[in-house]
């Protein structure tokens, strides 16, 4: 048998089924798993045999069925990471697409370094000749992606994925399957080979930069959740330090209520109308009522942020009021209620305290449940100039005002798959989100 007997031009289905295994392999490896190493080991000894059956029956299709043979294999290795792998479905699709272009370039390579054996270097064509390639590209191939992908091993296991960055990481590999297989559809194109190997190097090539700008991607993905890490941890430790203060200040505070309190006991125990004992009685009742109202909501995390911000605004002689059924907000993580509330707070004092008018200085804050939605609405009064770039409201004076709150108010709410509202309307100030909310009613 000779080169010329044979049809090289199209890579066994087999190939490619071998190809996404493995590679699905190295993504499962460097994330967090759901189950421990026998169910792991069975869900993955199941993919295969499911994944290589399905492309030895399909082999050769083409027009409508490769598309929809595509669509199934695409959907076995995103079954595949939500069934083994300890993430969403955003997640999962997320690396499904990685897993799947990095299985189509391994194939291709593979089979491109084989035919060029065959073709150029006068190999033998057998099926040990085959085989032999296959066990030296493939555990080369893919222990360098392994070796590239574990640096990061840390960072996907606390991996978000918004719909941006789906839809993007999406396109590209949509993109580079159409590149790739531009010459199997429509050999005149300016992407189309016309011979043998001009077909395998453009697939090759295609398939190279389509995992090139996945990882460079994810790369910037994983550096970007570091970065708002690290400033998730700078305003933890401003808070931090702010609750030493806080302490102080709470210790003064109820020394002074303490010895109002001592004075008005001595009062009613002189001898002094029964309207002035019940009136002095009632001064005391609303000065307990105002304080549990606005610092004890259901929630720690939510009641620490309320005490530090009205102690605040108490010095900035800002009015603020507060309803909230901090209850709604136990499916989010403390560290995201702190940052959310800290930065909506401080946003709402930095504008409310630049009002020279006292009787304007009012911020209002409000959050219950609407139905399978968490909603907050906080309002304040603003009398700066205030304009939107990007969505996000900013001052012409100070390009940094609601800069980096505003940011950090947006990547939360996104984190939780949230919207969030943002106006200005006859002076006032108004921040709406809405959450969807796991607790059930």
């Amino acid at each position: 048998m000779t080169f010329h007997d044979i049809d090289l031009t199209r890579t066994p289905g087999i190939y490619y089924a071998l190809a996404y295994f493995l590679s699905a392999i190295v993504f499962l490896g460097v994330n967090k798993k759901r189950f421990s190493f026998w169910p792991t080991t069975g869900i993955s000894v199941a993919f295969l045999v499911l994944i290589s059956t399905f492309m030895l029956l399909t082999d050769g299709v083409s027009g409508v069925l490769f598309a929809i043979s595509m669509l199934v294999i695409f959907g076995m290795i995103f079954s595949y990471f939500f069934a083994a792998g300890e993430m969403d479905w955003k997640k999962s699709l997320y690396f499904a697409m990685r897993t799947f272009i990095v299985g189509e370039m391994a194939a291709s390579l593979e089979y491109q370094l084989f035919f060029f054996g065959i073709n150029s270097m006068d190999f033998p064509l057998n099926m040990a000749v085959n085989i032999a390639f296959l066990l030296i590209i493939h555990p080369i191939f893919f222990s360098i992606v392994f070796i590239v992908e574990r640096r990061y091993k840390d960072s996907n296991e606390e991996l978000v994925i918004s719909w941006r960055e789906l839809i993007i990481v999406s396109l590209i590999g949509i993109l580079c399957f159409l590149l790739s297989n531009a010459s199997y559809a429509v050999t005149i194109t300016p992407f189309s080979g016309t011979s043998a190997s001009e077909v395998f190097a453009l697939r090759t090539l295609s398939d190279f930069a389509g995992v090139g700008l996945l990882l460079a991607f994810h790369m910037q993905i994983c550096e970007l959740n570091v970065r708002m890490e690290k400033d998730y941890l700078h305003k933890l430790l401003h808070m931090q330090k702010a609750s030493y203060k806080l302490s102080a200040e709470s210790v003064e505070l109820v020394n002074q209520k303490y010895h109002d309190l001592k004075h008005q006991i001595q009062l009613l125990k002189a001898d002094i109308s029964a309207g002035e004992k019940l009136r002095y009685l009632d001064e005391i009742e609303k000065e307990i009522q105002s304080y549990e109202a606005q610092n004890k909501t259901g929630n720690k995390a939510l009641d620490a942020i309320l005490t530090a911000e009205s102690l605040k605004c108490q010095s900035l002689g800002i009015t603020m009021t507060c309803v909230a059924d901090g209850k709604e907000l136990d499916f989010m993580k403390p560290t995201d209620i702190s940052v959310l509330f800290g930065n909506i707070l401080d946003n709402a004092i930095e504008g409310t305290s630049k009002i020279e008018n006292a009787d304007k200085r009012l911020i209002h804050l409000s959050l219950s449940k609407q139905k399978s939605f968490v909603r907050i609405r906080v309002e304040n009064c603003c009398e700066d100039d205030i304009r939107f770039v990007n969505g996000l409201p900013t001052t012409k004076k100070d390009a940094r005002y609601h800069g980096y709150g505003m940011k950090s108010i947006q990547s939360i709410v996104e984190k939780y798959d949230g919207s969030m509202a943002v106006k200005v309307v006859d002076g006032w100030f108004e921040l709406r989100i809405l959450l969807p909310s796991p607790i059930s009613t």
